[in-house]
């Protein structure tokens, strides 16, 4: 059997500025389909301490990150901010088996998710600039220069493409949830159904 016989699951790589809500988004849809056993959420490796905020993740130092790395651990690996992240090797594993998995990815990471996954569905969550600034003030982690750098930031434009679905974020949690969810519904329904 193939590798692309193989590959009956999907991996959903959701994207978007910082202050756009991704990890809400997620965290929407992680409720809906926390009693379904063929919908994970990645758990990112990610080079920063555990009680920073935001995300629940695996925090490793930066001497662990490249042990891990060299060592095949990750699946896809990235930098920004001044931190390491990673997805585990195990992701791949399981999307070849049927899982619908779902990662906090970037944007300029997307190339190397295609190369080791093939098809993936991109989900750009998005929001409008005073949402951003607004939500990036509120979390706290980043000084006042810091949040304007991040909003003024050059990022690849990943908005079009038959695997990108763009998300806004600027309104109620459950309108942008439920347009995820649905997202993710119709890939598991696909992945079930295989044409």
């Amino acid at each position: 059997m193939s590798q692309l016989e193989l590959r009956r699951g999907a991996l959903v790589v959701v994207v978007g500025p910082s202050g756009a809500g991704k990890d809400s988004v997620m965290g929407f849809a992680a409720r809906h389909f926390c009693d379904c056993s063929d919908v994970h959420f990645v758990r990112r490796v990610i080079t920063r301490p555990s009680d920073a905020g935001g995300e629940v993740h695996e925090s490793v130092s930066v001497a662990e990150f490249v042990d891990m790395e060299q060592a095949g651990a990750f699946a896809v690996s990235w930098d920004a901010h001044g931190l390491k992240y990673g997805i585990p090797e195990d992701v791949r594993r399981n999307v070849e088996h049927g899982t619908t998995a779902i990662v906090n990815g970037s944007r300029s990471a997307l190339p190397a998710f295609r190369a080791a996954f093939g098809n993936i569905a991109v989900a750009v969550i998005t929001a409008e600039p005073a949402a951003l600034a607004k939500r990036l003030a509120e979390r706290g982690r980043e000084s006042e220069e810091d949040v304007l750098r991040r909003l003024s930031r050059q990022v690849p434009d990943v908005t079009s493409g038959p695997d990108v679905t763009i998300i806004d974020n600027s309104g109620r949690l459950e309108s942008a949830g439920r347009h995820f969810v649905d997202l993710v519904e119709r890939l598991r329904m696909s992945a079930a159904h295989p044409a």
